[in-house]
């Protein structure tokens, strides 16, 4: 199986039980143990009580909660294009857009914050529609801005001073001429001529800059300094600097701060594409979770999105995936259920085993690898054949089973008969929970044919809790099923495991007489209310219960 850089999720199915928490911890750990890449466990859902024991039994931490797997902004190539201070001239601006080959850049705080777009339109507008004299100090441009451009060298003043107030001018008459259009505060290009020099600092000029690579005498260094006169001297001819001397003007003028179209690296591509699809820029920044620039994408980038790399385990049905599955590119799937509808672009490693307990099976694949189980890891497979084959009663356990929790019990150092009750007893302690919660805990979606049907179950050994429990989801899955619109049937299991039988609530239009039909029941063999139906001997959903309702549905 080829895998890439990018990290590949390992999840089961929603409302996790715990071999499908417990899986995908083991199997994440086997596969970077493997290959030494990036593998993450993942849960589809919330954890119950009986695996945050389990979890809490041996120090391990809860998988990340994945809500769902669509294609985010995360999973496409992010441009990495580097943000620049906003105060950098549309020359520098230029030159990086020229080096790195892209037509926007962004304007960033030293703390990562976007403060704006420039574009290399904005950058052309500025130098073909200006033709305002002053708008080099409108821009409040930066002298060390000015001398970078014209590549010059300054002789009086401070480089971080700021251009804030006058005209640019070019000094081409004699100083006679030059007083009449000369004001205070202008910046005054002029050549080597000593008298013009002299005429701009004394008409109290903000700056001159000497061209030609004419040189800057002692007086008039002396002079322009007590005037306050900036002075900087370039070898560009006049002509040069005049035509040059706007392109210091510092971005931040002409760049876009308002109402900028920005995504978020958790944004879905779908909803990306809608976007872009509205709006006629070249470019989008991308924040990261705390607001802070990260790079930037375009529509090409889309045209490469790939789907997040998922590894299923205990599950194969389209229905009990995460959200988003059919965005996602599925790499493995570890199973012990029947084949579902889960489809695939390419082919897979699919595993898929008749035995209790999806542990089982990446029990096996440790052995088969020759990989180290170490007492976390048995502890939390074991853990897993416990609560799948109820401590071996289940009719799903097979011998397999039995023998791999026996020789995980030894390797975790736990006594299997305590600490099942240890951790059912955890499981079946609901009585702070909603009933929407405990309905909910481990409930799944089947369909048979055109019928859509959902399970749900709890197990314990408290005969009197299960007896609660009944009197109050009775009631709740009648609400239930009207919420769940598009469901044709629904069924929760109260199973004892100590007597090995279920108590099965039935809701929706024939439910119970599909159930009596389909195990033979009389009627007087039920309980007498309605959606009630005694089912002595069944304990497990998957071998006895979902056969035995495909069955029925197909007569």
């Amino acid at each position: 199986m080829e895998y890439n850089k990018r990290k590949t999720v390992v999840i089961g199915h929603k409302n996790p039980d715990t071999d499908s928490i417990c899986s995908a911890i083991c199997y994440a750990g086997l596969k970077r143990k493997l290959t030494g890449m990036d593998f993450e466990p993942g849960r589809a859902g919330q954890v119950n009580e009986e695996t945050q024991f389990v979890l809490s039994h041996f120090g391990v931490e809860a998988p990340r909660l994945i809500r769902h797997v669509k294609t985010e902004v995360r999973d496409i190539e992010i441009r990495e294009t580097k943000g620049v201070k906003k105060n950098i001239s549309l020359k520098k601006a230029w030159n990086i857009m020229q080096e790195a080959n892209v037509v926007t850049l962004p304007a960033v705080t030293e703390d990562g914050i976007l403060e704006g777009l420039i574009t290399v339109g904005d950058i052309t507008k500025s130098y073909m529609n200006v033709y305002d004299s002053s708008i080099l100090s409108k821009a409040n441009t930066q002298y060390s801005n000015i001398i970078e451009t014209v590549e010059g060298d300054l002789f009086v003043g401070d480089g971080d001073a700021y251009f804030s107030d006058g005209k640019v001018l070019i000094a081409a008459a004699n100083p006679d001429l030059m007083e009449y259009y000369i004001n205070k505060g202008d910046l005054v290009i002029l050549g080597n001529r000593y008298e013009s020099q002299l005429c701009a600092i004394e008409m109290e000029a903000a700056c001159i800059i000497v061209c030609e690579g004419a040189g800057v005498s002692m007086t008039i260094k002396k002079l322009a300094q007590e005037r306050g006169c900036t002075v900087i001297a370039t070898a560009y001819d006049t002509y040069t600097v005049a035509r040059l001397v706007n392109q210091s003007m510092p971005i931040s003028y002409f760049m876009k701060t308002e109402n900028l179209i920005t995504f978020e690296e958790s944004d879905i591509i779908d909803e990306v594409k809608d976007v872009m699809a509205s709006k006629r820029h070249r470019d989008f920044p991308v924040l990261d979770k705390d607001g802070k620039y990260k790079g930037m994408i375009s529509r090409r980038n889309l045209l490469g999105a790939q789907g997040k790399m998922l590894i299923l385990v205990d599950h194969n049905e389209k229905t009990q995936a995460v959200d988003g599955i059919e965005n996602a590119r599925i790499m493995e799937i570890i199973d012990h259920h029947r084949l579902g509808t889960i489809e695939t672009m390419s082919p897979v490693f699919f595993r898929n085993q008749p035995l209790g307990c999806t542990a089982t099976i990446v029990y096996q694949m440790y052995q088969e690898a020759g990989a180290a189980v170490d007492k976390t890891i048995a502890g939390l497979l074991c853990s897993a054949i416990i609560s799948d084959t109820l401590l071996f009663r289940s009719p799903t356990c097979t011998e397999v089973d039995k023998r791999a929790a026996m020789e995980l019990a030894a390797i975790a150092e736990i006594n299997l008969e305590e600490y099942a009750g240890e951790m059912f007893a955890a499981g079946s302690n609901l009585k702070s929970k909603t009933d929407e919660e405990i309905f909910y805990q481990d409930f799944k979606r089947f369909t048979a044919g055109k019928v859509s049907f959902g399970v749900g179950q709890i197990s314990s050994m408290n005969v009197q809790e299960l007896e609660t429990l009944k009197e109050r989801l009775l009631p709740y899955i009648e609400k239930a099923h009207k919420d769940q619109r598009g469901m044709d049937m629904m069924f929760f299991m109260l199973t004892n495991i100590l007597d090995e039988s279920t108590t099965l609530i039935c809701e929706g239009i024939g439910a119970k007489k599909m159930i009596l039909s389909a195990f033979h029941i009389e009627q007087d063999g039920s309980d007498s209310r309605s959606g009630i139906v005694q089912l002595p001997g069944v304990v497990s959903r998957k071998k006895q219960l979902i056969p035995a309702i495909g069955m029925a549905l197909q007569v």
